[in-house]
């Protein structure tokens, strides 16, 4: 009977394993250090770039600024147009700052472009706005200071910004309104033309002499110094009420003055018409009744 040779395979000591995963483990991050060390010096680099070229960009956008004060460029265009610069300038630093950690450029461009897409794609209100921004920048319905009317809102214009116009309403309200729905609202600009006329509407009783009522609603506008007589005030009979004949009262007066002429009209009017006992009537209804004669 022939010999059988039997083979045995041992197992690898358990230390061994251990030692041939500990030396991957130290290859690995020696690895990672040698990347590191040899990208060092352009990280410092790419990281002075940066911290300079904030620091240049911000001081740029100071001194455009100035400049610009000096100039006729009004402080809401000033404002949006800095801005914008500084955004700009920001996005040249951190392309700088790329180069020279040696990124390509054309796999970043790609990048940014499908990046760009996608959220154009995502933030159309935004774009929308922005695009707004320029147009109120070049076209210039109004500037900072105005008086304006954006779809019913009436405010003073504080300041336009890169997304939205800021307003300030005569009750301390501070409203944003999108810069594309400030170019597609209707616009009333008060501070355009330097007067304004100031429309209001008295009314009387039938039983009332219209000409003196009309007589002493001219000695009210006749005492109001901040009403204009150039041009001239219009004191007429407006419309025939169902309870009131009515007197409409049209005065010109300086943008600044509108609110108080009206206040003050108001309430002189009131008093002369109590002081000569007019009285300013009340829906009425006449009701008649016919009697009717029946034969028996």
């Amino acid at each position: 009977m022939d010999d059988e040779i039997i083979e045995t395979t041992t197992a690898p000591p358990v230390a061994e394993v251990i030692q041939d995963q500990v030396d991957k483990a130290s290859g690995f991050f020696t690895g990672i250090v040698e990347y590191f060390k040899g990208i060092l010096p352009l990280l410092i680099i790419a990281l002075i770039i940066l911290v300079v070229g904030v620091i240049l960009s911000r001081l740029i956008s100071k001194i455009i600024s100035k400049a610009m004060k000096r100039s006729s460029v009004d402080d809401a265009a000033r404002n949006f147009l800095v801005s914008v610069i500084r955004i700009i300038l920001y996005a040249i630093v951190a392309v700088m700052a790329l180069s020279v950690l040696n990124v390509p450029m054309s796999s970043m461009i790609t990048i940014l472009g499908a990046a760009g897409l996608a959220a154009s794609l995502a933030l159309q209100n935004c774009l929308t706005n922005l695009c707004g921004g320029f147009i109120i920048l070049f076209s210039k319905p109004f500037s900072a200071g105005d008086t304006v009317e954006l779809d019913g809102t009436v405010g003073r214009v504080e300041a336009i910004g890169v997304l939205y116009t800021k307003l300030s309403t005569f009750d301390g309200k501070i409203i944003l309104i999108p810069n594309g729905n400030v170019t597609s609202a209707r616009l009333i600009n008060y501070t355009e033309t330097p007067t304004r006329r100031v429309e209001m509407s008295f009314d009387i009783s039938y039983s009332t002499d219209f000409s003196v009522a009309r007589s002493l609603i001219l000695t009210a506008v006749s005492e109001d110094k901040m009403i204009l007589n150039d041009p001239a005030p219009i004191v007429r009979m407006g419309s025939h009420k169902e309870s009131s004949i009515s007197i409409d009262v049209l005065v010109w007066v300086k943008n600044d003055d509108f609110m108080e002429v009206r206040y003050t009209l108001n309430e002189t009017v009131k008093r002369l018409f109590d002081r000569s006992g007019i009285e300013i009537p009340y829906n009425q209804l006449d009701v008649h009744i016919i009697e009717e004669q029946h034969g028996k």
